[in-house]
């Protein structure tokens, strides 16, 4: 095209945590979009909801992409592309993948949301203008992987292929029932996949080099393992749920902590922080722990009560030794309960404090110490506001990578999701 920017833009995005299966669902339904709807004044995009210096944090991710022989220079990341640009110019559509409502702070994009794919609780109603695909299977590569088989076979390649079988594979614990994330469909496309494509590695094999990179953490400060895997929910209370890998004792251990924590709160704005820590033992079962950080003793106190009185699911939280007076520790009986299911409790409990007023007044916080100087960034990083995407730029992006003589795969999906016709 002559003019990228005459161009409407229809982004594919993944949540704010940008982990594997929000990366790889972006880029697959973004490349299903461009081979089953592009036109000559459609640009479709995935979008990687972080910053692209935060990418080194997602060492799962940075791995699975070398693997599958994806140049990273190709992604596009959301310090990249002004969407609230696009949309005001009425040229932005967004299809969400992975989540199905916006966060408060993307709330001026809701008109542009066309579509949305996702397999966490259902908290948007479908229209005429937005249909809604909610199911509650273990990834949401998943139902990627259906739509795209089910539509359009004929785009699957080596490549595209392994992106998605990878990434179920690991959000489903490498298909383990006892791990309480594989459903029968998660199952079914997994085997789909493995029939269309018998090169594919060993589930066993890929889910431990996989798992090993995800765990991965050394190197990492506090600040970084805290965003490394994180969400946010608000209300109330904006409060951060990020998943670390580390178990609750080497969480505990760390002498400094609650500087840390004191620290990022005061830095990133939440009132509270509920860390769910994540090892496991020999067998590959998850062991899933909690730690509540505030410094309101209130907030501390109500939101740790209101988890272990919880139902639906039962967390069967029992308190666990600690000794920072700013955090309350918690073993979790069912460790089948995921992030994923611990996100509605918490959502429920800040529906149910922005009704009854249950929160109170908030204590006086202590004098909160400086951000340590090894800490990930120095303000905030859109303090200088979005940089624009030029021609230039969005005509590189649709360029395919330079052919590789030790590439298996096609290139095509490296390719596929940055490019329009001509």
């Amino acid at each position: 095209k002559d003019n990228y920017l005459q161009s409407y833009v229809h982004v594919v995005l993944g949540n704010e945590a940008c982990d594997v299966d929000s990366m790889v669902s972006a880029m697959a339904f973004a490349y299903f979009l461009f081979k089953v709807r592009s036109r000559d004044d459609l640009l479709v995009l995935p979008l990687m909801n972080i910053r692209q210096s935060d990418l080194a944090l997602r060492s799962d991710s940075v791995f699975l992409l070398r693997r599958a022989a994806l140049p990273q220079h190709l992604l596009l990341f959301r310090d990249q592309l002004d969407l609230r640009a696009l949309r005001r110019a009425g040229r932005l559509r967004l299809s969400l993948v992975d989540h199905n409502v916006l966060p408060s702070s993307d709330a001026d994009l809701e008109g542009a949301v066309v579509e949305v794919l996702d397999h966490h609780q259902a908290e948007r109603t479908p229209s005429p203008t937005c249909p809604v695909t909610v199911e509650m299977v273990g990834s949401c590569a998943t139902l990627v992987t259906e739509r795209i088989i089910k539509v359009a076979p004929q785009i699957l390649d080596q490549q595209l292929a392994f992106l998605l079988y990878a990434t179920v594979v690991l959000d489903c614990v490498n298909m383990a029932a006892a791990a309480g994330k594989v459903t029968p469909k998660d199952s079914c496309y997994v085997a789909e996949l493995e029939a269309r494509f018998p090169s594919l590695p060993p589930r066993g094999a890929l889910f431990q080099e996989l798992q090993k990179a995800k765990l991965d953490v050394s190197g990492l400060n506090m600040e970084q393992m805290l965003i490394k895997d994180m969400k946010a929910v608000s209300g109330s209370l904006n409060v951060a749920v990020p998943v670390i890998y580390l178990s609750l004792e080497e969480l505990l251990q760390r002498a400094e902590l609650e500087a840390e924590l004191s620290a990022f709160c005061h830095k990133s704005g939440f009132d509270l922080l509920l860390m769910m820590t994540m090892s496991f033992t020999e067998r590959e079962e998850p062991i899933r722990e909690l730690a509540v950080f505030s410094h309101s003793s209130t907030c501390r106190e109500q939101v740790s009560s209101y988890l272990q009185r919880a139902q639906s699911p039962a967390l069967g939280l029992s308190p666990a030794p600690c000794l920072h007076p700013l955090i309350s520790a918690f073993h979790q009986g069912n460790a089948l309960a995921s992030r994923k299911k611990l996100l509605p409790l918490v959502q429920d409990f800040l529906r149910e404090c922005d009704g009854a007023g249950c929160l109170g007044d908030a204590e006086e916080e202590p004098a909160v110490p400086p951000t340590p100087t090894n800490s990930l960034v120095d303000g905030c990083p859109l303090d200088g506001g979005l940089p624009r995407i030029t021609a230039e730029e969005l005509r590189g992006k649709s360029k395919p990578p330079a052919e590789s003589t030790d590439d298996p795969s096609p290139p095509d999906l490296a390719a596929g999701p940055h490019q329009t016709q001509s």
